[in-house]
């Protein structure tokens, strides 16, 4: 059974306004000491923000335990200081002033680096890693992976509000993230050494501060020896951040397993259809990665269920995914969960239910 992991980024806000807020020197202390079930505490590229990294990983049930147990901790230590974690990939209220970077001296320079972009880099993101030793196997499975990356994005899409009003897009933070030098649905490689070579391409040019700046969707880690999926926005609640790392890994597998489609989409195709991800979730048409033919949200998890339900199988995970994407096509994605609340109440009511779901 392939191990895996995740890093989820959260957003702290002020319980009274609901914006973005650095904590203080001791409560950030007290975040960063947190460690809960094996996961660890991170600062991220804002003060506002801090990311965890769950330890490895086996099964569904103990992803979902450990997540949960991670996430009661933070929102408990936050309230204690006044504060609100939330897991959203934009926070939905963001003051006018340029966003406070986290004090790393990494940071800073990426700050000093890209000028306003990062002055608005409010952007919170699910990373998940899927044990993959072989470099050579990791690319193979990138290969085909990548043309998955759109839809897990839809999966994922939980950031619609931006600056106080609605973005018109599922996953606005997707959008923004398109701003930066490396960015999007990774090209394929012929091969381990392709791979490195156009990395090293990179690194050498004066847009890429180093490998940790190459944000494509999906990448080999740096830091361990993993293929790296960073599809998604930060998820609301617990239960679709399991959901999505548990399809990742079987897309994994089933790659790996000499499951191909024996279809290649063309770049620009998967480029477009990673902006129809961002725009509609899992509404609207998209381009099924299968084809290449116009498909519906239904057909194109129906697409991908084909593809990986004999990998989920294998490690137990079917019916977890099965009721899982059930529950998000009747109930919605985070961006569609944002604007019911919305609806029902504004941007309190947006926040007070992310602050009450993170654990679900």
């Amino acid at each position: 059974m392939r191990s895996f992991g995740v890093e989820e980024e959260f957003f702290l806000l002020d319980s009274f306004t609901g914006l973005p807020t650095a904590p203080t020197a001791s409560t950030r202390a007290e975040l960063l000491s947190l460690t809960v079930e094996g996961s660890t505490t991170e600062g991220e590229f804002l003060a506002c923000q801090i990311e965890s990294n769950s330890p490895v990983l086996k099964t569904g049930k103990d992803a979902f335990h450990t997540v949960q147990a991670y996430r009661s901790a933070l929102s408990l230590l936050a309230r204690d200081a006044g504060l609100m974690a939330v897991a959203l990939g934009t926070p939905p209220l963001i003051s006018g002033t340029p966003a406070v970077i986290s004090p790393s001296a990494r940071y800073r320079t990426i700050n000093d680096f890209c000028g306003r972009i990062t002055a608005e880099h409010y952007l919170s993101g699910l990373h998940i890693h899927v044990g993959v030793e072989d470099p050579t196997a990791a690319v193979t499975a990138l290969n085909e992976v990548r043309r998955w990356l759109p839809l897990l994005t839809a999966i994922g899409s939980n950031s619609p509000y931006w600056k106080g009003a609605d973005s018109g897009f599922a996953s606005w933070r997707s959008i923004h993230y398109r701003r930066w030098s490396v960015q999007g649905i990774p090209p394929r490689f012929l091969d381990a050494t392709d791979y490195e070579r156009r990395i090293q391409l990179m690194m050498d040019a004066d847009a890429v501060l180093d490998s940790g700046h190459v944000s494509w969707a999906a990448r080999l880690s740096t830091r361990y020896p993993t293929l790296e999926i960073r599809a998604a926005d930060s998820q609301m609640n617990a239960s679709n951040t399991v959901l999505l790392a548990l399809i990742a890994r079987s897309l994994i597998d089933a790659s790996l397993n000499g499951a191909a489609t024996g279809f290649d989409p063309l770049p620009e195709a998967l480029d477009l259809a990673q902006w129809q991800a961002a725009k509609f979730g899992l509404r609207g048409n998209h381009i099924n990665p299968v084809n290449g033919k116009s498909a519906s949200a239904a057909q194109m998890l129906s697409s991908m269920m084909d593809f990986i339900l004999p990998a989920l199988r294998k490690n137990g995970d079917d019916q977890y995914v099965i009721a899982g994407l059930a529950r998000i096509m009747e109930q919605g994605t985070g961006a569609g969960l944002q604007r019911q609340h919305f609806h029902d109440g504004g941007f309190k009511a947006v926040l007070t239910r992310a602050q009450e779901l993170i654990t679900d």
